[in-house]
This record gives C-alpha cells, structure tokens and sequence, in this order.
C-alpha cells in the first residue's frame, strides 16, 4: 500500500472512500481492467477492510462478527478466488441457539430440539404451531406476526425474539413483517425439522435448491477475513493504484462546468489536503457522504434523519481451548446481554496460537445509549461474567482482552429508509451522476458481503462501460443482476429492502 504523502492537484480517474470490501473490489476490478488513475482514502489507520477487518490481540485473530465466505453468484466466488487462490479452507459450519440452560443446533434438529424441551413444552410448541396454521393472524402487520403464523407463538418466543431485539433494539411487534420475509423466507419449519430429522437419522439430504439459511459447509481465509482484502489492497498498489490510510473525506465539491470533483480528506492530526477526480465511488455512510456534498443536496435533511446500529465485540483471550466446537452461539436469553459469541480458534488453526483461544462477545448498541457508554473495563467485566454464565470456557481462564467499536454496523430500517433512499438516489442521478454509491452503508441496504462486493463490481463495469450498464441498486439477497433494461420493471420500488421496518404509528 502506498504510504501517505502530500496530497497533490493531479486528478485521478477514480477516487473511492472506503477500503472496505466495496471499496476494494472496486479499485481491484478498475485496476485489472483499465489503466485508469485509482485512489483509495481509507478512514482507519492501520487496516483495510472495513467490518471485514482482521484484527488481533495476544497473538489471537479477531474476525469483526465473523464472516463466512457463501455466495450464489458464481462471479463473485471467482473473483475471491482470483484475489486469494491459495488461501480458503472449507469449514464445516456448526451454529447453535442457548436457550434456558441448553443448546439447541440451529438449523433445528428434531430429537435433540424435543429432548431438550421436554414431553410437555413440545406438545405445547407442537399445538402451538398447529393453532397458528389453523388460525394465522391476519393480517400480518409485525415480524412477531409473520414468525408466528410461520412457526407458532410459543417458537417464536424461544428462537426469534430475544436475539432480534438485541440486535435492532425494536420490539419484535414494532418491526415490518417484511424483514421476515426477506431474511427468513426459505426457511419453512416443517423444512427444518425434516431436515433435522434426517440428519439425526444419519439419512442423507434431499436434492434440492440451496436454501441460504440451512448452508451447513462455507469457506473462510486461514488468517482471517483481513487476509483476503489485504491480498486485494497489495494487487491494487501493484497495478498503480494508491491506497491511503487514516484519511477521511469531509467534502465533495462538484464542478459541473469541468465535470470534476474537488475531494477534501482529513487526516488524524486534523491537516487537510485536496483531491480531484472524474468519478467518486462512496462506501461511506449515506447521511455522512449528503450532507458533504456541495452544492448542497436537496435530500441533506432527509439523509440526515437515516439511522443506525452499532455494535461492540469484546475479545476475551482464554488459556486452554474451550469444549465447544461451534463457529457461533446465538444467545437467545433476554438475562444475558450479548448477543452472539464467536469461537475464532474453530473457523480455522491460524486464529490462535496453540493452547490459546479467542471468543468474541458481540454487544449491539447505538452510540449514545448506556451500553455504548460503558468503558472497556466495565465491558470486559460484563462478557467475563457471561462467558461463565454460559458455561463455555470449561476450565479455562481469561488472560487478555480487548474491546473493538464499530461504529455504524448496521443500517436501520424504519418506517422513513426507503422514502429517504429513493430521493436521495433521485436526486445524485439527476445532479451528480459520477457520484457512485455502493456497500452497505453507502446505499443504506442490508448487504452481505458478497453483495457488497457485485454492487461494486457492477459500478466499476458501468464507469468502463461509459453509461449505466447494470441497475446497482437491484443488488440484494436473491437478486440476479441484469442490465438496466431488464431490471426496470423488475425492481420494484429502486430495488430497495423493505427490513426491517419501523410500523407506522410505533
């Protein structure tokens, strides 16, 4: 990576903000393709890769939440392919749910889901989904609706509430059933059941569609996610484009006589510096890159009025390897206040040293709020007490610890998001059509990975292309990414998703 220099009046072709997995895939498409001028400003100071960072301590690697490598878009696995040939390990994917004391295999497995519960509670959950198939609520205004009629009240209660609630800070019964219906849609119970059925049996599974929810194997970089998207960041700087670190962009000027935008960047110390170029490509929050605009968008207040989710891990280091083989555990105890614990030292041999491990304890907040106020003493303090409630660290002690923020994990879907995102997308259309926006935070949609990653490359297929090639925005989920001409009558509302979703009057 290029080291931070003076900046200069030169103008690049292509300056994008962020290093993240959007931006980076961008850069590294741009620079095998074409020979065009690529600038990347990166806001932290040491990593690339955004939320798909690697970081460390104790000599253990800390993946930022956990990242598996799964897509359906056969592009994008080529392209991590390309970027890491030698680098990914298939990984066996064990999830588990606790819940009142026990563990629970998610996707469910039926004899260890009845054992566990018990004759009584699942005859209850048993006529507590047939009631619901019977008579479904009607209609279906909130997640607790759509869950319900799908799975019954009562496993909706032990499998759904505790956990998404913690992570969106919503009461289940504020939420749009429409979330459900785009995060769990695939996942039927009887489906889930069956299948647990037969893999208790030892039975092999049908043929059949992938269902995204029940993907039991995935791949993963020895060392990380960061291992990838440093591989990407040294390609990069290798075909000549500049990857600056510790730099974050607080104005976007836009000369339309000239066709070029003045970018304004600001280091850690508060000195600025001045970039142009042709075509900008944002990763950054939606609300932070409109209001930076000048002249002024005409959707700055309603950017503004876009929120988010932030989230915490706290990384405790533990002597010895706890006795518990899963990649995650959802914790689904409203007493207990993290939300998922990650076990590192499983997604591969590198993540710790020998006789060590590392468990990620993920805490969602919003900035501001008692939670995101705590120090990292009280912090570390809270998962140490919880690691032991949960009974997952055996005999081991803690020796080490650190707490990681990240600031604006997740965009919030309320009941105002998709008015927002649509005039905002309106608008930079008509007034400023070299301003690109792609990633997660940067369209304000909830995109995995790898569909951060195929908006970005369809940017930088449009920028080569000279036109709007491909509808970015028609990125999501299940989506197949046509031309524009396909895709505009297939869209719908501009693409976006509709989760979750605030209820009207909540």
């Amino acid at each position: 990576m290029a080291p931070r220099g003076d900046g200069d009046t030169r103008a690049d072709d292509v300056l994008i903000v962020g290093a993240g997995p959007a931006g980076l895939t961008a850069a590294y498409m741009l620079t095998r393709d074409t020979d065009l001028a690529v600038r990347i400003v990166e806001a932290h100071p040491t990593l690339v890769g955004g939320i798909s960072r690697t970081e460390s301590h104790l000599d253990c690697l800390i993946d930022i939440g956990g990242h598996r490598f799964f897509t359906k878009s056969p592009a994008v696995e080529a392209l991590w392919r390309e970027i890491l040939p030698d680098g990914f390990l298939p990984r066996p994917r064990l999830t588990r749910i606790f819940y009142r004391r026990k563990f629970y295999n998610y996707p469910l497995n039926a004899l260890e889901t009845l054992r566990n519960l018990g004759p009584w509670e699942s005859a209850l959950c048993v006529a507590s989904y047939v009631r619901a198939r019977l008579r479904p609520i009607a209609p279906e205004r909130s997640f607790a609706d759509w869950v319900a009629n799908r799975f019954g009240a009562r496993l909706f209660g032990m499998f759904f509430k505790s956990y998404t609630e913690k992570v969106w800070g919503m009461r289940c019964e504020e939420i749009s059933a429409d979330w459900a219906a785009q995060r769990i849609k695939n996942l039927d119970l009887w489906q889930a059941a069956m299948s647990g059925l037969r893999r208790s049996l030892g039975l092999r599974a049908r043929s059949g569609p992938v269902i995204k929810t029940l993907v039991e194997r995935f791949h993963y970089p020895q060392r990380g996610p960061g291992m990838m998207w440093r591989a990407a960041a040294d390609k990069i700087a290798a075909r000549g484009g500049t990857i600056e670190l510790g730099l974050r962009a607080t104005e976007f000027s836009w000369d339309a006589g000239a066709g070029m935008w003045s970018v304004t960047v600001e280091d850690r110390d508060g000195l600025q510096r001045l970039y142009r170029a042709r075509h900008v490509i944002s990763s950054a929050p939606m609300s932070e890159l409109v209001a930076a605009v000048r002249p002024a968008a005409r959707t700055v207040a309603q950017a503004s009025r876009l929120r988010y989710r932030d989230f915490m891990i706290v990384a405790l280091v533990v002597d010895g390897k706890p006795d518990f083989p899963d990649n995650w555990i959802y914790v689904h105890d409203p007493n207990l206040r993290v939300g998922r614990v990650d076990n590192f030292a499983v997604w591969t041999d590198e993540m710790a040293p020998p006789g060590r491990a590392c468990l990620g304890f993920e805490y969602f907040s919003t900035q501001g709020d008692a939670m995101w106020r705590m120090d990292d003493e009280a912090l570390i303090a809270l998962a140490t007490r919880e690691l032991a409630d949960l009974g997952l660290a055996g005999g081991s002690r803690v020796i080490g610890a650190r707490v990681i923020r990240q600031l604006k994990a997740y965009p919030v879907y309320d009941a105002a998001y998709r008015d927002i995102v649509a005039a905002v997308r309106t608008e930079f259309a008509e007034r400023f059509p070299t301003l690109h926006f792609v990633g997660r935070n940067g369209m304000h949609k909830y995109n995995n990975q790898d569909h951060a990653m195929m908006t970005a490359m369809l940017t930088a297929e449009n920028i080569i292309a000279g036109r709007a090639k491909f509808d970015v925005w028609n990125v999501n989920e299940d989506a197949q990414y046509h031309e524009e001409e396909e895709t505009e009558t297939r869209s719908g509302a501009g693409g976006l998703r509709a989760v979750p979703t605030l209820l009207p009057g909540e």
